[in-house]
């Protein structure tokens, strides 16, 4: 884009906007008119209807310069929550930055399954990531503990800077899968890396090129992760205690022949919101 060299004094917030729209849209940016007004309104702090009060309003030559950095950073198809810093997941706002996977809607279904089962219990999250699943657990689940373990340290302290910005009680760990647990779990929950190499590098720009690798490649046929789980878990449950994993949409038939084969006695495959396989959920 040459969104930061062409002249932009004294234009109208809407012209901006449309400029922007213009821009992304030449760029093959997906929903490229949502991304420039979430880009627009985090500059200026407008929500819809004060951005329609003042849309003919001139932009300051300040947030004009930084909108047009970040709609050209969002044109080179960085992912729009890298560029915000902030992602909301099951109603409460997480910073995200590219140490961590951005936590997505079809997780929220992994979360929702396990709630009804976390009050007063122990809860450990695997490959937490953002901490989104171990945090949202924390304060809509009314679990006795929450621990989560991630093997990256960076993404670490984003999940342990979103537990303290939202007042979270969460232990943070660090560990390869579950090589570091040292206590038993009623409850666990999972969303490995599940993506083969392959099928990543078919994947948009902004997964492939942004998101880190270390949260996103599953091995050769995405199930490395879940065959360590099927075989490692059991001895960190304790009696009656349960596994929650999200999974591919396609993964799930596989899956559950993994956890049977281990010996464990209740596997069953869950949907998400669209109906799509999702969630393996295992009872010991």
């Amino acid at each position: 884009m040459n969104g930061q060299n062409d002249r932009t004094e004294g234009l109208s917030l809407k012209s901006h906007l449309d400029k922007a729209v213009k821009v992304l849209s030449q760029a093959e940016v997906p929903d490229a008119s949502i991304d420039a007004w979430y880009l627009l309104s985090y500059v200026t702090g407008y929500s819809r209807a004060g951005y329609l009060l003042h849309e003919n309003d001139e932009m300051s030559e300040r947030q004009a310069e930084q909108f047009h950095k970040l709609v050209d950073q969002r044109a080179d198809r960085i992912p729009l929550q890298y560029l915000t810093g902030e992602q909301e997941f099951m109603g409460l706002s997480f910073t995200v930055n590219d140490s961590v996977l951005i936590p997505r809607q079809d997780t929220e279904s992994l979360v929702e399954y396990a709630l009804p089962y976390t009050k007063g219990k122990k809860v450990l999250d695997v490959c937490t990531g953002s901490g989104c699943i171990a945090i949202s657990i924390a304060m809509l689940g009314e679990p006795e503990q929450v621990d989560a373990l991630d093997l990256s340290e960076a993404a670490l302290q984003t999940a342990k800077g979103n537990a303290e910005h939202l007042g979270a009680s969460v232990n943070f760990f660090r560990s390869d899968l579950l090589e570091q647990v040292k206590d038993k779990y009623d409850v666990i929950v999972s969303n490995p890396p599940y993506i083969p190499p392959t099928v990543i590098q078919g994947l948009m720009p902004e997964v492939k090129e942004h998101e880190p690798l270390m949260a996103l490649d599953g091995g050769d046929d995405g199930l490395v992760f879940y065959r360590r789980l099927a075989q490692e878990a059991k001895k960190y449950l304790l009696p009656e205690g349960m596994l929650f994993m999200e999974i591919g949409c396609e993964q799930g038939k596989q899956v559950k022949a993994l956890f049977e084969e281990a010996g464990f006695g209740k596997v069953q495959v869950l949907p998400d919101l669209t109906g799509k396989d999702r969630v393996v959920w295992v009872c010991g």
